[in-house]
């Protein structure tokens, strides 16, 4: 059974993002004068695409999505530790950056990985679970509310695996304090996004064979 070829540019992108994201988000800017992971422009991409694929394909083709992204994240990781645990060659001079920038702890990993799959999964939940009862209307609807709390899910769960108890001044109410503001800022792209769902919708009906 092949997968038509609009559903494998979207596979490709969402893989890319999800990879992207963790590997690059590292970097830390400053957005209004609040503090934020470059990761911002990327996650809520990965929301819009499933959610694209769920209103034209169902959930379970999202889910494979998710699954899809969520094998490529952890080879990823276990490329990335083993990679950054490997001795260097002699002419290698940039070890200690190479480790610095990619050697992210295996907390930050786990939480990443953590927060990636229930977030993800949610949002295919959700999404399906108000398509039902809004009888297929209203997509702008279903994907802002699916999307909204599963980014609440995403920060939330990362923020607290990733920092809580890290250092002494890491208390709930402080990470609490890091996670609402950049999650602020992920609801407002989730909003803002809204006219992609329905240009990626029409986008894959459009001559588009559905996987039977």
């Amino acid at each position: 059974m092949q997968m038509p070829r609009k559903l494998v540019i979207l596979l490709a992108i969402f893989v890319a993002l999800v990879i992207g994201m963790n590997v690059l988000g590292s970097k830390i800017m400053a957005i209004l004068g609040i503090s934020v992971s470059v990761g911002i422009f990327m996650s809520p991409l990965t929301f819009l695409i499933t959610d694209i694929v769920e209103d034209v394909y169902g959930p379970k083709m999202s889910r494979e999505f998710v699954m899809a992204g969520a094998v490529a994240l952890g080879l990823t990781f276990i490329y990335t530790a083993v990679f950054v645990a490997l001795p260097p060659h002699e002419r290698y001079p940039y070890n200690d950056q190479y480790r610095l920038i990619f050697g992210s702890s295996l907390r930050i990993m786990v939480a990443s990985f953590v927060a990636f799959l229930l977030a993800q999964f949610h949002d295919v939940w959700a999404f399906a679970l108000i398509k039902k009862l809004t009888g297929g209307k209203a997509l702008w609807l279903r994907n802002n509310v699916s999307t909204i709390i599963s980014q609440a899910i995403d920060t939330l769960v990362f923020m607290y695996l990733a920092f809580y108890q890290a250092a002494q001044k890491f208390t709930a109410l402080f990470v609490l304090g890091l996670a609402l503001p950049y999650y602020g800022f992920k609801v407002a792209f989730a909003l803002l996004d809204t006219p992609l769902v329905y240009l990626g919708v029409r986008w894959l009906k459009s001559k588009e064979e559905k996987v039977v």
